[in-house]
């Protein structure tokens, strides 16, 4: 037989008070007037009877329901960007709200019933996360329905959290001039005459700003540029073997993120060069596969838990002014960038 809810009526009955003045204290209405017994007999009623607000009942009076919506394209059933849920799901917790996931597939007609599917639950507010950082298109919300961009932009939504990219490519440039490094750098995924017409999105713009502007802080010049379309491992082993292929003995290799450092480790690893005693790579994203290269990568993180806490902070925070939030992307120095092969003794 199910056990019968304990209502705020049982906590009142048995801390001898009325049900105005317990749902006063439970509600922790700072004015209630009520002494300090009084307050201590209520919690210790409420915790005795294993008592739980009615959500439900407190949306009526309240017109909040303390439940967030997440809609992402596919964040919750993808392992690279789950940070993103992890972060929000720990900071609603913190704020005694909950979250309604939904994913789409990053599928137009999914995401409109998703929509409607957390509005027809009368949630608070909505985050819409992507796993790759880009602009979505979003129907027009309801007034009064917040809404967040977590990892992604929208010009009728300006609240975004995203990762500090031209930061995190500065960064990256710092680990190789510490290093010593000055010759034989190559990009690797991107080469911004091979690709002046395309674009990828305004946060891989910033990343290649960041490298580029620190490269020219340090006086330094790519010796050659790769172009990758698409950053997957076996474009990164294509674009390194040509680049051996063509007699280039690269010094550093800066890889625009961890998948293709991933190939570039294979195409040097056949070819017999060590890394990092005769060749440096450092890269980004700090994916899952960073942490399992031999040696371990060097990568400008993704601040994705970080960035999912922010995006359910500024959500709740109430301001509506437009605003982006960049979130500090962590250096992870592990094994593979060393002095130049030239410079060891």
């Amino acid at each position: 037989m199910a056990r019968k809810r304990v209502t705020l009526a049982d906590v009142a009955a048995r801390s001898g008070m009325s049900i105005a003045a317990a749902s006063m204290i439970l509600n922790g209405r700072p004015d209630t007037r009520l002494s300090q017994d009084a307050h201590d007999r209520v919690h210790a009623a409420a915790r005795e009877l294993g008592y739980r607000p009615n959500v439900a009942a407190r949306g009526l009076r309240t017109a909040k329901t303390h439940t967030i919506g997440f809609v992402s394209d596919v964040v919750a059933t993808t392992r690279f960007a789950s940070g993103l849920i992890r972060g929000a799901l720990a900071a609603a917790e913190a704020a005694g709200h909950v979250v309604l996931v939904a994913e789409t597939g990053g599928e137009s007609a999914r995401e409109a019933e998703a929509i409607e599917a957390l509005l027809d639950r009368q949630v608070d507010g909505i985050i819409f996360a992507t796993m790759r950082a880009r602009e979505v298109f979003l129907p027009e919300l309801p007034d009064g329905t917040p809404a967040v961009m977590l990892n992604a932009t929208n010009t009728r939504y300006p609240r975004s959290v995203l990762p500090d990219e031209e930061a995190g490519g500065r960064a990256a440039i710092e680990l190789l001039a510490e290093a010593g490094h000055r010759d034989g750098i190559v990009l690797v995924g991107q080469n911004d005459e091979v690709e002046r017409d395309l674009f990828r999105s305004a946060t891989v713009a910033r990343r290649v700003a960041g490298i580029r502007g620190a490269m020219a802080e340090h006086g330094l010049e790519f010796a050659r540029e790769e172009s990758i379309w698409e950053w997957e491992p076996e474009n990164g082993y294509d674009a390194v073997r040509r680049l051996l292929d063509d007699g280039v003995m690269p010094g550093a290799l800066v890889c625009m993120n961890d998948r293709v450092a991933f190939g570039a480790y294979q195409a040097l690893g056949e070819r017999g060069i060590r890394i990092p005693d005769q060749v440096s790579i450092v890269s980004f994203d700090n994916d899952e596969v960073a942490s399992y290269l031999r040696p371990g990568l060097s990568t400008i993180a993704l601040p994705h838990e970080a960035m999912g806490r922010a995006a359910v902070d500024l959500l709740l925070a109430g301001d509506e002014q437009a605003r982006e939030m960049l979130v500090p992307m962590p250096v992870i120095s592990r094994a593979s960038i060393a002095a130049p092969a030239r410079s060891l003794p």
